[in-house]
């Protein structure tokens, strides 16, 4: 099982990037599918995820300005982030869920990807 993340990057504050997370060799059809964010120090922090039917769930801070969706088609997994601030900067990783539960709890989730780097700056 591999999950590519891709779209990282610099960007000013107020400015948008769009994550991408391919997926092969596991089917994210009929499963959660969730980003997480890590800064230096802290363990992964739930951003986003997606369930199968599309409910979603997200991130306070991030409510209103993150958009998660999936392509069960093309087995990838999408992150629009806009109104980007210093703050939202960190390592964005994708996860997959075995099951369907729709958690933000890191420990829910069995796959996950190498991550991509966001930095925003002020």
């Amino acid at each position: 099982v591999q999950l590519v993340e891709s779209g990282g990057g610099l960007v000013q504050a107020g400015g948008s990037l769009r994550l991408s997370c391919t997926v092969s060799g596991f089917s994210i059809a009929g499963r959660t599918v969730a980003w997480f964010r890590q800064v230096p120090g802290d363990v992964p922090l739930g951003v986003s995820c997606m369930r199968d039917d599309g409910d979603s769930l997200y991130l306070n801070s991030v409510e209103g300005r993150f958009t998660i969706s999936r392509d069960n088609a093309k087995n990838t997994v999408y992150l629009q982030m806009n109104s980007l601030q210093p703050e939202d900067t960190a390592v964005y990783y994708c996860a997959a869920d075995r099951f369907d539960v729709g958690s933000l709890h890191r420990g829910e989730y069995r796959y996950w990807g190498r991550g991509t780097q966001v930095t925003v700056s002020p």
